[in-house]
């Protein structure tokens, strides 16, 4: 990865510096102007309220399972939830959350289950203590938890801050009983959001810095390809409107990555201590850009985004990259707005070092459309293509290749897919006692592999569904019947399965509506070439009740059996147990 030297971005991270420290000036120069406005008029208006008034919600739920089909569930799972507000003088708000269960309790996690949280807020101030959440930017801090403190500063004025710091992951010892959950280091981060809003344009930047404590493990489970990583990211935002309907965007990301902060420093100025330069460090860039254009009733988009191979950044915890998109978007309603189609298409490529040995161009395609005509009736149809064309070299292509023009062995194959989905909802026979609706849904999904022309012996899969529902309510009795019926077909290969089955359901309100209960049963069976393969009975119940208008109380039980061949018969049963107080 000679290509992104950490090196050829330090000089334009001196520009980055410059920028942050105007923006931080500016910032301090905002928040001590509005730290002067002071109402002093009001002190006597605020301390004569009730100094605390506290509201929320807790809630309690239980499952108890038992069963023998083999899917090594606990038999008993609690699971307790509750966020509380504490008003004080209705002037600072102190709402606390959190999140207990027993799930997984014999194991170790680098993100605990449990998790408490407390999210104060005062005017334009609003904190995060505890088990949190905060994004910044989809290339350097996106939703990842963390165990620790965060602010989102918005005062008035067209400034917004936000920051962050805490651990966002636990040290987990190599356990050899739970394969599941790797080891891991213990990890720290912080981070900092500055954006500036105006009516027709906005300018944003984020940075964000984590690093693993390599003394958090007592074995290093570096035979595991697990090693103590270290990250910087900076990225920067964009928009402006440059017409009335006319809006342009943008944003730019550098991850500056290293996979083994063990590894020998690289530069000793402090650009690059700060970047945490090293061996074993890689800078990787992604941005993207779009444009959206309304005139009069129609909405063109355009957008365009690369993100480099092996982009990454340790506050997200799932990052696709090595690919390169570009989209074009259409909508509008037309029939006096009773319609609406939107279009969508798109072409996307990866391998962009043409160093693997599989490379792709993917080509989407979408169209959905919906039609009211009148409350009784609705239709929307839906389509979507895939096609993904793919080069495969063999690795002989690298060992006997003498210039760049080589190809020798390259396989190429080409996969399809398509799925069309029509659904149609008309409600009927509506007065005073009755109401009753139709629904009936299909769906058709199609997959192929070619290779040149011709379609791969094996490689095609054709999916139908058709759904029936039909429903009746009875508006004095407050009853609600429904029936429904499920067929569904695949041909993968050269076999071919069908399963299909009805479900009858019924649900009522009793004892003067008080209790909502309901009661349903399906059946399917499932063939495969015309012999049958299993048959599924679920049987459900569910119950709720509602006490003085805060206390609620809920039940269901799921009973179900498979009759599988060459397996025999299994049966499970999961009843919940709920409870929820709300003030």
């Amino acid at each position: 990865m000679n290509t992104r030297s950490v090196t050829g971005y330090i000089a334009s991270c001196k520009n980055i510096y410059r920028l942050l420290t105007i923006l931080f000036v500016a910032m301090l120069l905002n928040l001590d102007t509005r730290a002067q406005q002071v109402d002093l008029g009001n002190l006597k208006n605020t301390f004569s309220q009730k100094p605390v008034r506290i509201g929320g919600g807790i809630s309690a739920n239980t499952i108890f399972y038992d069963g023998n089909d083999g899917q090594g569930r606990q038999p008993f799972t609690y699971f307790l939830s509750g966020s509380i507000n504490f008003n004080i003088y209705n002037q600072i708000n102190l709402p606390f959350s959190f999140n207990i269960t027993n799930l997984g309790s014999s194991y170790g996690y680098p993100t605990l289950p449990n998790r408490f949280s407390v999210h104060p807020v005062y005017k334009w101030i609003t904190g995060h203590i505890g088990d949190v959440a905060m994004s910044f930017s989809p290339y350097t801090l996106n939703g990842h938890m963390f165990t620790g403190v965060g602010v989102d500063l918005t005062p008035k004025g067209p400034f917004k801050y936000s920051a962050m710091y805490g651990r966002l992951q636990r040290s987990v010892e190599y356990d050899t009983a739970n394969r599941i959950v790797p080891a891991a280091y213990q990890r720290m981060g912080y981070g900092a959001k500055v954006r500036y809003d105006q009516e027709d344009h906005y300018l944003g930047m984020t940075m964000f810095a984590a690093k693993d404590d390599p003394n958090s493990l007592r074995w290093q489970p570096d035979s595991l390809n697990i090693f103590p990583q270290q990250n910087v990211a900076f990225s920067w935002e964009g928009g402006i409107k440059l017409m009335d309907n006319l809006n342009l965007s943008g944003e730019y990301g550098v991850s500056v990555l290293t996979r083994d902060v063990r590894a020998s420093r690289e530069g000793s100025s402090i650009i690059h201590k700060t970047l945490a330069n090293r061996t074993s460090s890689e800078a990787y860039k992604a941005f993207k850009v779009e444009a959206n254009y309304q005139l009069f009733k129609n909405t063109i988009g355009v957008g365009y985004e690369r993100i480099d191979p092996e982009y990454r950044t340790l506050g997200a915890y799932y990052f696709n990259n090595d690919y390169e998109n570009i989209t074009l978007r259409y909508a509008r309603p037309f029939l006096k707005d009773k319609a609406n189609i939107a279009l969508s298409w798109g072409v996307q490529r990866d391998n962009l070092d043409n160093d693997k040995e599989q490379s792709s161009k993917r080509f989407v395609s979408s169209a959905n459309l919906n039609y009211t005509p009148n409350e009784k009736i609705n239709v929307s149809v839906s389509y979507s293509s895939f096609q993904t064309y793919m080069n495969i070299r063999s690795q002989f292509d690298y060992i006997n290749g003498q210039s760049p023009y080589d190809n020798l062995d390259t396989l190429d194959f080409t996969q399809l897919s398509q799925n069309l989905a029509i659904n149609t909802i008309y409600n009927f026979g509506k007065n005073e006692n009755r109401r009753q609706n139709l629904n009936v849904n299909a769906s058709y999904q199609e997959a192929a592999d070619k290779q040149g022309d011709v379609i791969r012996p094996g490689a095609l899969s054709q999916f139908y569904n058709l759904s029936t529902v039909y429903g009746l309510l009875l508006v004095p009795q407050a009853i609600n019947f429904n029936v429904a019926f499920n067929t569904t077909y695949n041909h993968v290969g050269g076999d071919e399965f069908l399963t299909l089955g009805p479900t009858l359901g019924v649900r009522a309100k009793v004892f003067k509506k008080a209790v909502t209960t309901g009661l349903s049963s399906s059946y399917n069976v499932s063939y495969n070439e015309g012999e049958v393969q299993n048959k599924v009975l679920n049987l459900r119940w569910n119950a709720g009740y509602t006490l003085l208008k805060r206390h609620n109380l809920s039940a269901n039980t799921i009973w179900q059996q498979r009759d599988i061949e060459e397996r025999g018969t299994t049966r499970s049963l999961t009843a919940t147990l709920a409870y929820a107080y709300s003030f």
